[in-house]
């Protein structure tokens, strides 16, 4: 009887262990073939693009270049003695998708801007993102290039702003617009409400970009609903209550989807990215939240 309590409490200990494992690991999503992505590509647009479908020169729409036809190698990873580090021309928009879901998680990535920038942001500040809760078709924003979501902006100059993607929605604490100022994340601030049709961008609360041709770590915390956008360990942003707005004007919880990496007319180059699944937010967080 003694040896089966011991056996019984091993096994017990043994589970226990691997279970915390499985949530406190961190996991690569990043190796030489890209084999946990996918990819969309949809259009090289122009200086004049006014937010519809290009067309050709007979009036008729152009299809997009659409799922993993990335025959021009917009993404790529390079093989570098630190790891396998990916690199975004940023020529044709669109993104590099996860092709699992994730819910309730902490992701980590470093990035680090190139030299290439293409049209229309020849003359404009460089810029990506990354996208989260992604869910649905790809295509169905302004830029017809991703799917409804999340964004933790990646530009020049901000790191960490938020844009709502097609029809979502979130609060954030934050100082309101005015006139043509952008709100501009506080976390002392109350939250206010962003969505398509309002304030559907918001400034981080300070710029901790690293400076030119070093690398930035970024992370990305998802807990229900909430979420927070952390630049070299400063959190810049704290949001909550996910959603989006269907047709008929109800909220719909978006709490879990794919992550995005953007092509967006510059280029762009990420290492380490990682994540690891959370069973609580982490407690230093969660006075940002009451």
């Amino acid at each position: 009887m003694k040896r089966t309590l011991t056996l019984g409490a091993g096994f017990i200990a043994m589970m226990t262990f691997l279970s915390m494992r499985s949530t406190d690991a961190w996991v690569p999503l990043l190796d030489k073939d890209l084999s946990q992505w996918e990819t969309y590509l949809s259009y090289a647009h122009k200086p004049e693009y006014n937010g519809n479908i290009p067309k050709d020169a007979s009036g008729v729409s152009i299809p997009p270049i659409g799922h993993n036809k990335d025959d021009t190698h917009v993404f790529s990873v390079l093989n570098e003695p630190g790891g396998p580090v990916l690199r975004i021309s940023g020529e044709i928009y669109g993104c590099l998708f996860t092709r699992q879901s994730y819910k309730n998680y902490h992701l980590k990535l470093q990035v680090k801007w190139g030299g290439q920038k293409y049209i229309p942001r020849k003359n404009k500040l460089r810029d990506s993102g990354i996208l989260y809760h992604s869910t649905g078709e790809a295509g169905v924003d302004y830029w017809h290039s991703w799917m409804l979501s999340q964004e933790f902006q990646i530009m020049e100059g901000h790191m960490g702003d938020f844009w709502c993607m097609a029809n979502s929605a979130i609060d954030i604490r934050s100082y309101p617009s005015e006139g043509v100022m952008s709100c501009v994340a506080d976390e002392k601030q109350p939250f206010n409400t962003f969505k398509s049709g309002g304030d559907a961008y918001c400034m981080r609360a300070a710029n901790y970009e690293s400076p030119a041709g070093e690398l930035t770590t970024l992370e990305l915390i998802c807990f229900e609903g909430k979420s927070l956008h952390i630049v070299n360990g400063n959190v810049v942003m704290v949001l909550k209550d996910s959603r989006y707005i269907t047709s008929d004007g109800r909220s719909v919880p978006l709490t879990s989807g794919k992550i995005q990496l953007q092509s967006e007319a510059a280029e762009v180059f990420y290492r380490d990215i990682r994540i690891k699944k959370l069973s609580t937010l982490p407690k230093a967080y969660e006075e940002l939240f009451l």
